[in-house]
């Protein structure tokens, strides 16, 4: 018979059904729980408000991502080693030792390990933490050692040994201990003797021929850099003089010229010396001999050292003159000394000096260091054991808050007015409100492109810590009050979860539906901009053209133009006018009249009706379009973009909506303010007239539905009415072509 399906219980989270973890059998059934149904499949280890040490230790294989497989491994794992798997919820940072499940053994191993840690931190107590467990440096700290393939000098008694360790540290570098204090592993010591036995090794192949390597005893390093000091200098001379062997015509040029020493020559030439280093070493001859005693001056101090380290020997009677064969036998006798320097092998130990490093080589404590890292790395399991405990406390703290945050978004959810959830990185003050869910935003070209969909509206930030100087991008949801004053460049606020202040700059904003009701207000409010844009627009073009004209008749010296002659009277024209006019005005009235007709035909509620469906015209395309974003708002894009798969729609509706954003609230203040701006006269008045229009309005039409007053009601007073106007504008033409042809007075 198969096995029954574990029992799973739901709820609803967001307007979506999700699964309910309640107990630590929850836990221990992860694993049985269908992936479809996760919220979450994988979420990054960085950027989150959250253990990065738990989260490392859950991500096994270090790729910087938890998928369910580790999730599952995790929850199978913990409650595995424990008794009472409920305490899991309790998110609690101190483990009982009673609570250990010493009756498997991997339970055993933990529960001697935690307490070897609590003696090797002298501690007597029943129950073992997260401080107690994440202090490698004091668990380790009294031992020699510890497991992890690395000896320090506290590792032995031996003082030979001590102090051999302490010279491959000197060396070759060290790593660090579990103790905390530098070391050394088998590969360190390993590269340290190798390194002495080829830095001895070059050293026995010089005393082997030492006239050879060595022409000019222990000064032959320092000959060596003197003569290749003026080397290519020599070597420009000797070329200078067999060019002149080849055509005496082009000595002049070869030497230093006239003009080039009149330039400087009235300058200080000390201060000039590199300029006069460029000059040729000496003047050349046809005979290629260089003169010692007749030097270019820039150069002589440099020929100084060299005549006492290298020509004072090869030639004790003295030297006046040098050839270009003499000067390449000084080069020769360097060769084997070059040839030995470039093999040396070694340098990393050189400081040691060679005598030293005989006596390390003499002395071999190789295999001896071997033995004790060996020795240590025996303690590997023991010392892996602790670190399972590590991971035990900080799992028993810190795993079902991951729950919640993982596989059903109930922290999320469940907040009070402040952020709750990993993934949420404090709060930003904008604006007179304060955006209560922000993210961290890793990459902004990524966010560029799921924003959108997400159909929150997005305050991208950039945020900068003034003690540190650190920088960071979050984008906050803004979820009530207005956006007028929302745009790039506006300086805020931002609060980390540590309670740090940030200066946040808007960079971005993606604009989508906040509320219904600014989206039924929001059609009048853009008739409003686009008529005041297209009046401030038409009254600038005007100024411009205005100033525009007045400058170039001033440039230009152009007088007014002169007035028009006075043109004839016409009749005719002004009776054609005055026709249209008539005609104007009789249709006017006849519109006016049927419009107020309708008006007074309908009954009060009529007329409302009327207004709320010519309001709902109007603003019932954005409410709807409102509507839709708004219940369509969901958190899943702006998580997606930042490395999370999200399985499922994490939805924020209305209500839920208000927890994210809260506005400034102010009480009603009494008591005049003496700088507020005085209303003109001029305004009271309008309003009072348009307030006793209305209420004549009012009066006249309710006089009406009481029957109070006649008002053309038959179809025959509205079609005499309507004919009046045609009945004048056809006696207008009329008259008008005898008032043409009278003369004019």
């Amino acid at each position: 018979m198969a096995n029954k399906p574990y029992d799973w219980k739901y709820v609803s989270l967001g307007g979506v059904t999700r699964v309910q973890i309640t107990s630590g059998e929850d836990i221990a059934h992860l694993g049985e729980l269908d992936q479809k149904k996760w919220t979450v499949l994988s979420c990054p280890v960085g950027g989150l408000e959250f253990d990065g040490k738990t989260l490392s230790m859950i991500d096994t294989d270090a790729d910087g991502k938890i998928r369910v497989g580790e999730m599952v491994a995790a929850a199978e794992w913990l409650t595995s080693v424990l008794k009472d798997r409920d305490a899991i919820l309790k998110g609690e940072d101190t483990i009982p030792l009673d609570q250990i499940n010493t009756g498997c053994e991997a339970g055993k191993k933990l529960y001697d390990s935690a307490r070897q840690i609590l003696s090797n931190l002298g501690l007597e107590k029943d129950s073992i933490s997260v401080a107690d467990t994440s202090d490698s440096v004091a668990i380790f700290a009294k031992t020699k050692l510890n497991g992890d393939g690395i000896v320090t000098p506290a590792s032995t008694d031996d003082e030979a040994l001590k102090k051999t360790i302490e010279t491959i540290v000197g060396t070759v570098g060290s790593k660090t201990d579990r103790s905390g204090e530098p070391g050394v592993d088998a590969d360190l010591v390993e590269q340290f003797y190798a390194a002495l036995a080829d830095y001895a090794a070059w050293l026995d192949a010089a005393e082997a021929d030492l006239d050879a390597v060595r022409p000019y005893g222990d000064d032959t390093s320092a000959a060596l850099d003197a003569v290749n000091a003026v080397k290519d200098k020599v070597a420009d001379y000797f070329m200078r003089c067999k060019l002149i062997n080849f055509d005496e015509a082009v000595s002049d040029a070869l030497d230093v010229s006239v003009e080039k020493v009149s330039a400087i020559s009235g300058t200080d030439l000390v201060a000039n010396e590199a300029e006069i280093a460029t000059y040729p070493l000496a003047r050349p001859e046809k005979e290629s001999v260089l003169p010692l005693k007749a030097l270019n001056p820039a150069w002589q101090a440099a020929f100084g050292t060299l005549k006492t380290l290298v020509l004072d020997k090869d030639f004790p009677e003295g030297k006046d003159t040098l050839t270009e064969a003499e000067w390449k036998a000084i080069l020769a006798k360097f060769a084997p000394y070059t040839s030995w320097m470039d093999a040396k092998k070694g340098s990393e130990v050189e400081p040691l000096g060679g005598e030293c490093i005989r006596a390390l080589l003499a002395a071999g404590q190789k295999e001896a260091l071997l033995a004790l890292i060996a020795e240590d790395k025996a303690l590997e399991e023991e010392a892996a054991g602790i670190d399972a405990v590590d991971k035990l406390t900080h799992l028993y703290r810190d795993f079902y808050r991951l729950l919640r945050n993982y596989v059903n978004f109930s922290e999320y959810y469940s907040r009070d007015g402040k952020p709750t959830a990993i993934f949420e990185a404090g709060k930003l003050y904008i604006d007179e409100r304060c955006c209560n869910f922000c993210v961290r935003v890793e990459d902004m070209g990524q966010h560029g492109d799921m924003a959108g969909l997400s159909n929150m509206f997005l305050i991208y930030c950039t945020c900068t810590q003034k003690a540190t100087g650190k920088t960071m991008n979050v984008v906050a949801a803004m979820t009530a009050g207005d956006t007028d004053d929302l745009r790039p460049g506006k300086n805020a606020l931002f609060y980390d979860r540590n309670g740090l202040d940030w200066d946040a700059v808007v960079t971005k904003v993606v604009e989508n539906p906040i509320s219904i009701k600014k989206a039924f207000w929001s059609p009048y409010r853009k008739l409003a901009k686009f008529v005041s844009d297209k009046i401030d627009k038409n009254a600038a073009e005007k100024d411009s053209a205005a100033v525009a004209k007045l400058q170039t008749n001033a440039d230009a010296g152009v007088p007014a133009a002169p007035a028009a002659g006075k043109q004839p009277f016409d009749i005719a024209k002004f009776a054609g006018i005055f026709a249209a006019i008539g005609m104007a005005v009789g249709a006017l009235g006849v519109a006016l009249a049927a419009l107020f007709r309708g008006i007074f035909a309908l009954k009060w509620w009529q007329l409302l009706l009327v207004i709320a469906a010519i309001m709902l015209i109007i603003s019932g395309p954005a409410c709807f379009i409102a509507w839709r974003k708004l219940r369509r708002r969901n958190l899943g894009p702006v998580l997606n973009a930042n490395g999370w798969a999200v399985n499922s729609k994490v939805l924020v509706n209305i209500l839920f909506g208000k927890t994210l954003t809260s506005v400034a609230k102010y009480p009603i203040v009494k008591g005049g303010d003496p700088f507020v701006k005085k209303t003109p006269l001029w305004r009271k008045i309008l309003r009072w007239l348009i307030a006793l229009l209305i209420v004549a309005f009012g009066c006249l039409y309710f006089t009406d539905q009481l029957g109070c007053i006649g008002l053309p009601r038959h179809k025959a007073q509205v079609e005499e009415v309507a004919a009046a106007p045609e009945a004048a504008a056809e006696a207008a033409a009329e008259s008008a072509p005898e008032a043409a042809e009278a003369p004019a007075e």
